[in-house]
């Protein structure tokens, strides 16, 4: 029993090495090529090292937006507690 023609290659072998080697190369040459401008090189406005603190590959603390939107309201709810648990405070001993 023989494989069809049209059958797709395994993944990864040589030809996923020379595509990933071709593929870092280019991402070399890009970063090492310099701004054709100064707007470009960051004298007055975002540059690619802005750019780079928003991205997935950036250094530090990752927080999914979920959690930061509960710990924020989490924060305004225990502010309004407090406010009324002073309120409350307030007329029971200051009459």
């Amino acid at each position: 029993m023989s494989t069809p023609a049209s059958a797709p290659a395994p993944p990864g072998g040589p030809r996923s090495a020379v595509r990933r080697r071709a593929t870092q190369q280019h991402q070399q040459n890009v970063a090492n090529q310099r701004p054709s401008s100064t707007r470009a090189a960051g004298a007055g406005g975002s540059s690619s090292t802005m750019l780079k603190l928003y991205t997935d590959e950036a250094a530090g603390l990752i927080v999914d937006p979920m959690v930061v939107m509960v710990l924020s309201i989490g924060f305004i709810l225990s502010v309004v507690a407090l406010h009324i648990i002073a309120k409350i405070t307030n007329k029971l001993i200051g009459n």
